[in-house]
């Protein structure tokens, strides 16, 4: 995620750093707190005080770790390190370690499984991997042919950063003259049209400038607490919360995992002022019971995406916090800004730089404004809806050795973010959905082929499409067409069975809903007319195979598949109409 200054707030840090490994150096010889730790606890149990560490002291754990790097790395190997873990400290100070050496970091996603969890370590060229103990059985089995795995917490570990305690920010480099603005920093999965991965190159200069960034339009400075609960393996944390606590001088306040039972206790516990959110996290967190101390609490501002306007108002008046959303990417393509003047439902115009226009990837052209009644409905959908394109400068840096993925994200000369939007009269941009090949669940980034090679393994099924529904609160649902063999039927136990024995299917990737075609519908050309099936979603609609009646559509609950009909259907449908989101499924 990105963002764009509009104000001059002092940072804390004098001059803008050019690299990160600045950022880090300046942590030397400052003993003011750098990160928090520890006190975590459920609710009505005991609370541990705090572990705090200088910023000097987390330095000095991140020269250490870039030293060892240094050593470990094979003669004439790529400078990458897969970092497996949850947010413990270990985390930030390998991000810190691979910005003094001049080396990347590939995040890891805990939730991928199997080959795919395989490929993300292999694909990225990682010699290195660190991991905890409690994610060692993803990688039970798992061929990782020439990867020396680090396991920290162990004894063997402490015994291999001994020798280094006493390195300083400047001795482990990888390269002459040390760490460029132009050198990689972090290898960050996205998600793309097949099932190769896509990793994100993030240059050390563009980073250092985003915490810059971020800091300036937040008016964040030393003061702040910077609470780090979405994970470290995605961008928003590392993007949007270390870093502008790096660029301040801020501390970070860590969580492990992310927990809404607790999340109030940590604020309070950590002293927190400005956290960052992705996903149904908003969501869980209004789900928690109401307190009498909601509104008692230091923290002032939380900044992330898909938390949806009628629950971003709901967060305000229950916690007394202002929410912002934003919209941009790791890949650095496009940005979104929000202003005061920004309506309901729109996420905002165009960040500094950047040229955003909706296009109809069809013909090339723009597509008209949209036009919207007085309840704010998009009336003429069809016309509007298009894919938003950067035309102007825009920071993508490319993805790691895939070529294919790059050039259909930079066709014409132009960035294509893959995501669907409209345009009001006034300019201002609204999301709209994801085109055919990516789907964003609960904060992950899907690929739907590779939902779809999974699926087909189901030997009943002999055409499969994976498409975006839209999520009733935030984000987006995986749902499936599948048209079946003759003669056969649909057993939704056998279904949930088949999925649950595929080793690669990820936490996140199994359909939520399934609709059973008697024939799959294909344009022209004889491709799967995606279109047609996102506009139906998960709503009844006519068989395209001449059967009697609407076609069936099952939904998953439980981690069992039901039929998604009568009260059922109406339940849903009111989850939406609750949220502000019933027009989406009318596009």
């Amino acid at each position: 995620m990105r963002t764009t200054p509009t104000t001059e707030a002092g940072t804390g840090t004098g001059t803008d750093a050019r690299t990160v490994a600045e950022l880090i150096a300046r942590q030397w010889g400052d003993h003011r707190p750098g990160l928090k730790h520890g006190a975590e606890a459920g609710p009505g149990a005991t609370r541990a005080p705090a572990t705090v560490l200088s910023r000097h002291r987390t330095a000095q754990e991140a020269a250490a770790r870039a030293a060892l790097l240094a050593d470990l790395l094979p003669p004439g190997a790529e400078p990458h390190v897969g970092v497996l873990l949850d947010n413990s400290p270990e985390f930030p100070f390998w991000l810190g370690a691979a910005a003094l050496a001049g080396a990347a970091v590939a995040g890891i996603n805990p939730t991928r499984r199997g080959p795919e969890l395989a490929r993300d370590i292999l694909h990225t060229d990682c010699r290195l991997l660190v991991t905890e103990p409690a994610h060692l059985p993803l990688l039970r089995g798992l061929d990782l042919p020439g990867v020396r795995v680090l396991v920290t917490g162990t004894e063997e570990y402490e015994a291999l950063l001994a020798p280094y305690a006493t390195a300083t920010p400047g001795e482990a480099r990888l390269r002459p003259g040390g760490p460029r603005p132009d050198t990689r920093l972090l290898l960050y999965f996205t998600s793309g049209s097949t099932g190769a991965p896509k990793a994100a190159v993030c240059s050390q200069g563009r980073l250092a400038a985003a915490g810059h960034s971020l800091a300036r339009h937040f008016r964040l400075t030393a003061d702040d607490v910077h609470y780090l609960c979405m994970p470290l393996f995605h961008g928003n944390a590392v993007m949007a919360c270390w870093l502008p606590a790096l660029a301040t001088g801020a501390p970070v306040a860590l969580r492990r995992r992310f927990s809404a039972s607790a999340f109030l206790d940590d604020v309070r516990a950590y002293g927190a002022t400005y956290f960052t959110y992705v996903g149904r996290a908003v969501q869980y967190l209004l789900a928690t019971p109401p307190r009498p101390d909601d509104r008692e609490h230091a923290l002032r501002l939380g900044f992330g995406t898909e938390a949806g306007a009628v629950d971003a108002a709901r967060f305000t008046e229950r916690f007394a916090v202002r929410l912002v959303e934003g919209y941009g990417a790791t890949e650095g393509g496009a940005s979104v800004q929000r202003t005061p003047d920004t309506p309901p439902g729109a996420l905002g115009r165009a960040g500094a730089g950047d040229d955003l226009a909706v296009i109809d990837p069809e013909t090339g052209r723009e597509c008209p404004p949209a036009v919207l009644d007085a309840r704010g409905r998009l009336c003429n959908g069809e016309e509007a809806i298009g894919e938003l394109v950067n035309r102007g400068r825009g920071h993508f840096e490319g993805y790691w050795r895939n070529p294919e993925a790059e050039a259909a994200r930079t066709r014409h000369g132009w960035y294509w973010t893959g995501d669907l939007f409209f345009r009001d009269a006034d300019g201002f941009l609204y999301f709209a959905g994801r085109t055919d090949d990516r789907l964003r669940v609960d904060s992950e980034n899907l690929a739907a082929a590779m939902i779809e090679n999974i699926l087909a393994r189901w030997e009943p099924a002999a055409a499969v499409a994976v498409y975006a529904v839209p999520d009733e609160v935030a984000g987006d649902q995986v749902m499936a067409a599948l048209a079946l063999r003759a003669g056969a039927a649909f057993d939704p136990d056998a279904f949930a069975a088949v999925l649950a024995a595929q080793p690669d299917l990820g936490t996140k990737m199994a359909p939520r809903y399934v609709r059973i075609l008697d024939a799959m519908p294909v344009t022209a050309t004889n491709k799967v007319h995606r279109a047609a099936l996102r506009r139906t979603g998960f709503l009844p609609g006519p068989s395209r195979g001449g059967a009697p009646g609407p076609e069936p559509v099952w939904h998953r609950v439980a981690g069992a598949y039901r039929p998604l009909d009568g009260p059922a259907l109406e339940a849903l449908l009111s989850a939406y109409e609750d949220r502000g989101r019933r027009d989406l499924l009318d596009r």
